[in-house]
């Protein structure tokens, strides 16, 4: 009887036979429907396994991601480590009107993927605390001295020099950028400012300072700077991981041939300031604006993916901040209650006892105007609808369609499917008083901007001293929240023609337990090819960036593929064995068979 030999490249061990006599009946009378319920088995078995797996990585897919955002958020507002070489740093000086302020940033090692941006955080010193360091006056007081400028500014670098790694300096980018206070200085007396820093910083610091690393931005910078902040805080520019995510079509400028893609609904911001407010907010490339109102860039770190590229709307409007509106309304009142008092020969404001009365202030408060060297009595009357009318035309508004503050076009905004968020004075009306920072709501707002209107002042004073109010709300901000409530509600909806019942606006001072500078969105924005040069120097890895997306379970898909292939041919290996030995029988029977009829073999295989 023969017998079935199978030697694979195995271990000497792993060497065995079958012998088909040996074997149960069942296996030599069945072997293949053995084998067809064999493979169907082990397809039920790779196809279940398949199914199991998709089911555990995709059914937790949103629940993951939310976790692992919220451990984003977590591990942010822990100590930065220093001691990991793979941490990289950034450095932002903002030299605005009234000080300086040097933002120290940090991001882990680029994960070689050209589609997604830098991790950048703000870096936390041992305390947990932002690398975050002020200094007064403003880089612009420096204007006639500028050889100074130097001196000013290295209290702040030695600050970031003593929290950045020694050995993390040389590839530190340092970049000074200069707001509203240069900006009305000459073009003269900025170039000796910027002049005198790229002179002297490179000789006592070792940062990676350039001489487009110091420059006086403009307003539309700085907008476009702070919108890209916010958005890079909400997770705006990731990937689409979640189908319960807004989405929009883009049609990516310059790519008319390729497809629209799909990405994440961005952010609009609403900034209102001391002295100006602005607004920003993507818009379609079908929406023609004027290029000074208009910003296109791109984010990602090769200029040939178009999948973070932006087209926003910026305006910025001087004199509509808070304390500048206040001040053009005084000087409003000042002027027009003289002429009115010399045409009418009457005597209003010019003594206490004969007060102008103004509705914009709290009920029974007391205030003065002082104006080339004349004083004007003002008395509250906390008339929170009167005030509203009255400084309505301070919005400089045009019967022309879409345009919003001084008549400055303003593309169509899908107010349903938009959202926005107000930063400064925006969240200050509504929580620092009021308590209802957040989520906004106009008739909220308005009740409770009107009840405290009409409260009297004596009142609102009693309440300040037993601390009802936000930590950081002075008198000052108790006097002119009234101003300050009618003025922000008109912006919003008169200016910017937002509707009342808009409910996508949420005021804000941080988010994520971070507070959203613009300086977040400026070193964003300026090491954004950073990552390329990652990317280059990892060629060989780029090149087989395919075999890094396989996962765990792309690996086991490939092995059960293998393995069944390998129980296949072993299976169809022993079937054709099985046949080989059958004939062999069939011929040793016939061979037997002839012998006992006295015919020779040979010539009965012949005959056949």
């Amino acid at each position: 009887m023969g017998r079935i030999g199978i030697s694979c490249l195995f271990p000497a061990s792993w060497h065995f036979s079958i012998s088909p006599v040996g074997c149960p009946r069942i296996l030599n009378t069945n072997l293949r429907q053995i084998m067809v319920i064999s493979i169907l088995a082990a397809a039920v078995s790779l196809i279940y396994f398949s199914v199991v797996i998709i089911r555990n990585k995709y059914g937790r897919l949103s629940r993951d991601k939310k976790f692992q955002r919220y451990l984003a958020r977590v591990t942010d507002i822990e100590a930065t480590d220093t001691n990991n070489p793979n941490v990289n740093y950034g450095i932002v000086v903002d030299c605005g009107s009234s000080g300086s302020r040097i933002f120290v940033y940090c991001w882990p090692r680029h994960n070689g993927n050209p589609h997604d941006l830098l991790d950048i955080r703000q870096m936390r010193d041992k305390n947990r605390k932002p690398v975050v360091m002020k200094i007064k006056p403003g880089i612009s007081e420096f204007a006639t001295s500028p050889e100074k400028v130097s001196d000013y500014i290295s209290p702040l670098l030695n600050f970031a020099a003593e929290h950045v790694p020694r050995a993390k300096h040389k590839e530190t980018p340092l970049y000074i950028l200069c707001t509203a206070g240069m900006r009305i200085l000459p073009e003269s007396q900025q170039k000796a400012i910027l002049e005198d820093l790229l002179t002297d910083i490179p000789v006592h610091f070792d940062f990676l300072f350039s001489d487009s690393h110091a420059e006086v931005i403009s307003g539309k910078q700085e907008g476009v700077y702070a919108w890209i902040g916010i958005n890079f805080v909400l997770g705006r520019f990731e990937h689409i991981e979640d189908d319960e995510e807004a989405v929009v079509e883009v049609n990516i400028p310059g790519s008319e041939s390729r497809e629209a893609i799909l990405r994440k609904r961005t952010a609009g911001i609403l900034d209102m300031g001391g002295v100006s407010t602005q607004i920003a907010y993507e818009v379609p490339k079908t929406e023609e604006v004027a290029k000074n109102l208009l910003a296109e860039f791109n984010l990602g770190c090769d200029v040939h993916q178009t999948e973070h590229v932006y087209r926003v709307y910026v305006a910025t409007f001087l004199g509509f901040g808070g304390n500048a509106a206040r001040q053009r309304y005084e000087d409003r009142i000042f002027a027009s209650t003289v002429q009115k008092n010399r045409l009418l020969g009457k005597q209003t404001g010019l003594a206490p006892d004969t007060p102008y009365l103004d509705p914009c202030l709290p009920l029974d408060i007391k205030d003065e105007i002082q104006q080339n060297g004349q004083t004007m009595y003002l008395r509250g009357t906390g008339d929170f609808d009167l005030c509203r009318e009255t400084i309505q035309p301070f919005m400089n508004k045009t019967n022309e369609t879409q345009t919003s503050l001084n008549g400055v076009y303003q593309p169509p905004i899908h107010f349903q499917n938009s959202e926005f968020y107000g930063f400064s004075e925006f969240y200050y009306c509504t929580e620092d008083v009021l308590r209802m920072g957040g989520d906004y709501n106009a008739a909220t707002f308005t009740k409770a901007a009107k009840d405290y209107c009409a409260t009297k002042w004596s009142i609102l004073r009693e309440r300040f001293d037993r601390g009802l109010y936000a930590s950081h709300a002075d008198l000052h901000r108790l006097k002119y929240q009234c101003f300050k409530s009618a003025w922000m509600f008109e912006v919003f909806h008169r200016g910017f023609s937002f509707p009342v019942n808009y409910k996508n606006l949420k005021t804000a001072l941080q988010v994520y337990d971070k507070e959203v500078q613009w300086t977040l969105g400026a070193i964003l924005y300026r090491t954004r090819f950073l990552p390329l040069r990652d990317i280059q120097q990892e060629t060989f890895r780029a090149s087989h960036a395919h075999w890094r997306g396989f996962s765990f379970v792309y690996n086991h898909y490939l092995f059960s593929g293998c393995f069944l292939v390998v129980v296949l041919s072993i299976l169809l290996y022993l079937l054709r064995l099985r046949r080989i030995h059958r004939r062999t029988l069939r011929s040793t029977s016939a061979a037997a068979l002839w012998l006992e009829e006295g015919l020779p073999a040979q010539k009965m295989a012949g005959s056949l």
